[in-house]
């Protein structure tokens, strides 16, 4: 009887010793949790930015209150936590109270008088003040100025670039009277190295500030290189409009001393391939009795290269006009890896008026990329308004009817 009795005393302080210590730690947990400051916003260390781009410019401060923030703004001193999330470096550190010599005080987001300190062709602030100023006819020549830095890791065997900003970059809307800008780079003659940055919207000052790290260069390759930058404005009803370009070619660029800070002005596109566009054959037949037009894209040659590196993959997109408005719309498969393309794709279109007056058929060569949009390698378009042999072909289908008519054509900037 002696045994059941003691076996009960210790089971029943058992039970009260372990009711006691899960009740304490409960409150433990409760009290830490109302102690516990509220974490930082996630940041990007990939790219060095916020998520969330569009609060950078409030400056928004973490860990203290509103109310506090304001009272203490001044005594807070810069090696706090009351530190700006902009100021981060690529591992998303805080830079250190005492930079390098080489670099600016704030390197990922450095002053115009550090790129004027670090390039002798940089712009001065008057030129910057001076692109706002410009007449109508002016602003059509200048395009802006980009501002980047580049830096190779010797530890990684990396090659940094980081696009910081545009300046002065002209108005691709002309009901807003601004721009969606965003950023494609490649390095060439290497194709597989393409990036973009994020579209910022309505602004023709973009503040980027990217960083973009591409491993397994060697810096013996480095002299080899060119930078190829794209400087475009989002449409989302159609193409994206091309603002200008800027090439850097890596030859003569000492990397090796730390970041250099660059800046270049925006050139328009393709003035040094606009004589060669290449050629597209056309078959053209307009049917009076049905009312209908047959299209048969035969081929393309000549093709220019993508880039400097290799061919094309082109393919042909057919739309159809009337009256300025888009109607239907085809396209034809495409062909890898070559200039000189054979198509022999036939496409049929409902004429939806009586004659060709009004109507105008345009035809886009492209370059297929998956891994980004899709570039234009050249644009022909047919027509009644046509100049040269676009001009001339849409006149002998409409004079002939019935008859299947081809032509070569040159084909022009996209």
């Amino acid at each position: 009887d002696e045994i059941p009795t003691v076996v009960g005393i210790f089971s029943a302080f058992g039970l009260v010793f372990s009711v006691s210590l899960f009740a304490w730690i409960c409150c433990q947990r409760k009290s830490s949790k109302s102690n516990k400051t509220p974490p930082y916003k996630f940041v990007h260390v990939l790219k060095g930015v916020d998520i969330y781009p569009e609060n950078l410019n409030s400056k928004k401060k973490f860990g203290a209150d509103d109310k506090s923030e304001t009272k203490n703004k001044s005594a807070i001193p810069k090696n706090s936590l009351h530190l700006d999330l902009e100021k981060r470096d690529l591992n998303g550190n805080f830079p250190k109270t005492n930079p390098k010599i080489q670099s600016s005080p704030d390197p990922e987001n450095p002053s115009p008088k550090h790129f004027e300190e670090r390039k002798k062709d940089s712009v001065s602030p008057d030129s910057l003040k001076s692109i706002t100023s410009l007449s109508s006819e002016d602003k059509q020549e200048k395009l802006g100025t980009l501002f980047f830095s580049l830096e190779y890791n010797f530890e990684k065997k990396a090659f940094v670039v980081n696009i910081k900003e545009a300046r002065g970059l002209p108005a691709m809307d002309e009901q807003s009277m601004t721009s969606d800008p965003y950023i494609k780079m490649t390095i060439l003659p290497e194709k597989k190295h393409k990036v973009k940055t994020r579209v910022l919207r309505k602004t023709l000052d973009p503040a980027f500030d990217e960083t973009f790290t591409f491993y397994g260069i060697p810096y013996t390759q480095m002299q080899d290189l060119t930078l190829h930058f794209m400087i475009l404005s989002f449409d989302r009803f159609s193409r994206d409009d091309v603002i200008g370009e800027v090439l850097i070619p890596l030859a003569g660029i000492e990397l090796s001393e730390g970041r250099l800070l660059m800046d270049r002005e925006i050139i328009k596109r393709n003035v040094r391939k606009s004589s060669g566009r290449g050629e597209l054959l056309i078959s053209l037949c307009y049917q009076s009795t049905t009312n209908t037009l047959t299209v048969v894209v035969l081929k393309a040659r000549h093709l220019p290269k993508s880039d400097v590196s290799g061919l094309s993959d082109p393919y042909v997109k057919v739309n159809l006009y009337h009256a300025k408005k888009r109607i239907s719309k085809k396209k034809t498969h495409v062909k890898k890896c070559t200039p000189n393309a054979v198509f022999n794709e036939l496409f049929v279109f409902d004429i939806p008026c009586e004659g060709l007056d009004d109507i105008s058929i345009e035809f886009l060569v492209l370059d297929s990329d998956r891994g980004s949009r899709n570039e234009v390698i050249g644009r022909l378009t047919l027509g009644s308004s046509a100049e040269g042999t676009g001009g001339e072909h849409w006149k002998e289908i409409c004079e002939y009817p019935r008859r299947q008519i081809a032509k070569w054509h040159m084909l022009c900037d996209g």
